[in-house]
């Protein structure tokens, strides 16, 4: 296992920060504090997978903007909102789009179609992917071993609710062959 995770953890942090967010950063801490991998490499990783996602929604949301299927997702009610707020203050929305969970891709898919540009975007999604990839990596680093016994715990959970409910079911299958 450690073998795999020094040849293709990196990649798999950067790839699911990118995509998934959170709990890759994570991982990557709590890979490092278990000196899978060097600490400084899972945080960079983290940073770029976030940073260059988020980069490639912006790019192909600005360049196929006039796309059917970018223009449906622009008229719906919330993605208007959404814009509105971005073209109130766009570097805070930038900052802080990223620690909002499960919206990263739509969001940036929203800059993307906002008046923002690139060369003002880039810096601050820069500067957000290195808060954010610092942040939740040291946090996966210092919560390593909790974060562990929380997985192994709830892992125990799941083994003897599935244990109960095999049980319960084989019961009442044999009870029911009998009446």
């Amino acid at each position: 296992m450690e073998d795999l995770i020094a040849h293709y953890g990196l990649i798999a942090i950067a790839l699911g920060s990118g995509i998934e967010g959170e709990p890759f950063a994570l991982a990557g801490g709590v890979l490092a504090h278990r000196h899978w991998l060097p600490p400084y490499a899972a945080v960079l990783a983290a940073i770029l997978g976030s940073f260059m996602v988020d980069q490639m929604w912006f790019l192909l949301s600005r360049n196929f903007r006039q796309s059917r299927v970018v223009q449906a997702v622009i008229h719906r009610p919330a993605f208007r909102r959404s814009l509105a707020l971005i073209e109130r203050n766009p570097a805070r929305f930038v900052l802080m789009f990223r620690f909002a969970y499960g919206l990263r891709a739509v969001t940036a898919v929203a800059v993307g179609c906002s008046r923002m540009p690139l060369r003002r975007f880039l810096p601050i999604n820069l500067l957000a992917a290195t808060l954010w990839g610092s942040i939740f990596t040291t946090l996966g680093y210092a919560l390593g071993p909790a974060l562990e016994q929380a997985v192994a715990h709830v892992g125990y959970a799941l083994t003897a609710l599935s244990i109960a409910v095999s049980g319960l079911v084989i019961f009442l299958l044999i009870r029911r062959r009998h009446s």
